[in-house]
């Protein structure tokens, strides 16, 4: 029988849907503000490759992630979901408007995948705490992303997995300066 173990600490990441700089440096704020530096933030991605979010964000959106220097527990990714999902809703107040102005997407790397974490449930998700699921969006290898059938459109593009490449350079970086973060 094999003895469970601690979970390894794990790299954040998350991902911002927005339409304004505004919007994106003040979610940039309030993200950093809770988990500490970002070490890695990606271009911003048009984000094209659905309409799911024009009807409650508008038209022109795009996508922009970063990566944290502080590491986490994987276990810990439910609620850092429920808190971005607080947030999604703090802005909405704040702009004084009824639809959503932002759209917040926490997930994690590790030496072999990407996880994210999601609300929406499908056949490949596994439930975590508090009705957040956790979400294989892609595997690592040596130097390369590979993408699975239920990978998103916009994280098969070379730009995301180039990206996520690299924070799991980082994140390997990390484990090897500091053993086990």
């Amino acid at each position: 029988m094999a003895e469970p173990k601690p979970f390894s600490p794990v790299k954040l990441i998350c991902g911002i849907i927005a339409s304004g700089e505004n919007i994106f440096n003040k979610a940039e704020e309030c993200l950093i503000s809770l988990y500490g530096p970002a070490d890695l933030k990606s271009p911003y991605f048009k984000f094209n490759f659905t309409d799911y979010y024009e009807k409650q964000m508008g038209k022109d959106l795009k996508r922009r992630f970063l990566s944290f220097k502080n590491p986490i527990f994987p276990e810990n990714i439910s609620e850092i979901k429920l808190r971005t999902n607080e947030l999604e809703e703090d802005f909405r107040k704040g702009q004084k408007i009824s639809r959503r102005v932002v759209n917040l997407d926490p997930g994690y790397v590790t030496s072999a995948a990407l996880i994210m974490a999601t609300a929406k449930d499908f056949a490949h998700r596994i439930p975590l705490h508090h009705g957040i699921y956790a979400h294989l969006e892609l595997l690592f290898s040596k130097k390369e992303a590979r993408t699975l059938s239920w990978t998103y459109p916009d994280f098969k593009t070379e730009g995301y997995q180039k990206f996520f490449i690299e924070v799991r350079r980082i994140y390997i970086s990390q484990l090897s300066n500091y053993g086990s973060l």
